[in-house]
């Protein structure tokens, strides 16, 4: 008996039914597969902006929420939330080297833009910038911009041309070096400025802050507290709590693709089961002529297996076309809202693949156990007589 030409001979001997099954967990592996692909990106994304912030300790506001943190790594805007009292405090802690945020919003070409007051010479420093053309800021005041690399490709503009923020006029004197981050999204100006120019009076959005000894984090933190009232997050942590936040909503929308994977395993019993019955008077002579029990167990739980191997194959598929689909959807949308910006991107590599394969086959021969168990169970009487 050739058990695998019988498998596939029993698979397609009803090509509907079988095509109408293999799709139901295929689109299930295929919402799984996309979920995987671009929580996956989304969490890369945000590592890579907490390498790239630079900084070993944030000082923000007591209020703030980890929805506030995210704003920090994914560059969008911030309210102006601490005294610049609060800077002068934080930098008298020895060891410690502190750099303000104020982060406002203008727009460019009527598209909105990131607006980042810093103190020029430490941030420069601080960030370790190249200059791709032109000159840094010469002084803390220098009404003049300096543009991130994006913004400045994005928007066509070069040294020498004007930017209008806020009906004021501002030269542009230099075009960051591309960083592959936040950094280059952003249009930079002096602190003192951008705080005139949108009235905020004497206040930053948040401090940035690097530490001598990082064996001996705790205490700077300790000492930070002492001397003013904030909240102090280590880089770590911050990772942490945004990795957390959305580690949340991918297990949401894991659970809703679980839900049609569930239902996909329903359809192959009840196709199975319906199998069986149709098939009653083969597996009969089968038995009369030989087979065990246990063969005909195998040759049912094969049949689900290759259900299993085809729709994790098909779904990988579909699931990473889905993904390519979905990212700038998804980006534009209220997924992008809620993660401030952390833009997903389509990715597959080895271990979803195998994952995916590995959890379809997983599903399909666990629902094609009973109907396996159900066949091996007739005797060839009960199963040839049956009509």
């Amino acid at each position: 008996m050739n058990t695998l030409k019988l498998v596939s001979k029993n698979l397609l001997r009803r090509k509907g039914r079988f095509i109408f099954t293999l799709l139901g967990i295929t689109i299930g592996m295929a919402a799984f597969v996309a979920l995987l692909s671009l929580s996956g990106s989304m969490q890369s994304e945000i590592r890579k902006q907490a390498a790239m912030l630079g900084a070993n300790l944030i000082i923000t506001p007591k209020n703030w929420c980890a929805y506030d943190q995210i704003s920090i790594l994914t560059g969008e805007s911030l309210p102006e939330s601490l005294q610049y009292e609060v800077l002068e405090k934080v930098a008298s802690v020895d060891g410690v080297t502190a750099i303000p945020y104020l982060t406002q919003k203008t727009a460019i070409q009527n598209s909105p833009v990131l607006v980042t007051g810093m103190h020029p010479q430490e941030t420069l420093e601080f960030k370790e910038w190249e200059i791709a053309e032109g000159s840094f800021f010469s002084a803390q005041d220098e009404r003049a911009v300096v543009l991130g690399s994006s913004i400045a490709n994005s928007f066509n503009l070069q040294v020498g041309d004007t930017l209008t923020i806020r009906g004021a006029q501002f030269p542009v004197i230099a075009i960051l070096q591309a960083t592959g981050g936040n950094d280059d999204i952003a249009v930079y100006l002096p602190l003192a400025v951008v705080q005139e120019i949108y009235e905020v009076g004497n206040y930053i959005s948040f401090i940035a802050a690097k530490v001598d000894d990082l064996a001996q984090m705790e205490s700077y933190e300790a000492a930070i507290l002492d001397v003013a009232n904030v909240a102090v997050t280590s880089d770590k942590q911050l990772l942490s709590t945004v990795l957390s936040m959305l580690g949340t909503v991918n297990m949401t929308l894991q659970l809703i693709a679980g839900v049609a994977l569930i239902a996909a395993a329903f359809g192959i019993i009840n196709t199975m089961m319906a199998a069986i019955y149709e098939r009653r008077r083969e597996i009969g002579i089968l038995r009369a002529i030989g087979a065990k029990r246990g063969s005909i167990f195998r040759i049912f739980l094969l049949e689900s297996g290759v259900y299993g191997l085809l729709g994790g194959l098909l779904g990988v598929v579909l699931g990473f076309v889905t993904s390519l689909i979905a990212a700038p959807l998804i980006s534009g949308g209220d997924m992008s809202v809620l993660l401030k910006g952390a833009t997903p991107q389509a990715s597959l590599d080895a271990t979803i693949v195998l994952t995916a394969i590995a959890f379809s086959l997983v599903i399909s021969v666990a629902a094609g156990m009973y109907p396996a168990w159900k066949a091996a169970k007739l005797t060839p009487v009960e199963a040839i007589s049956y009509e």
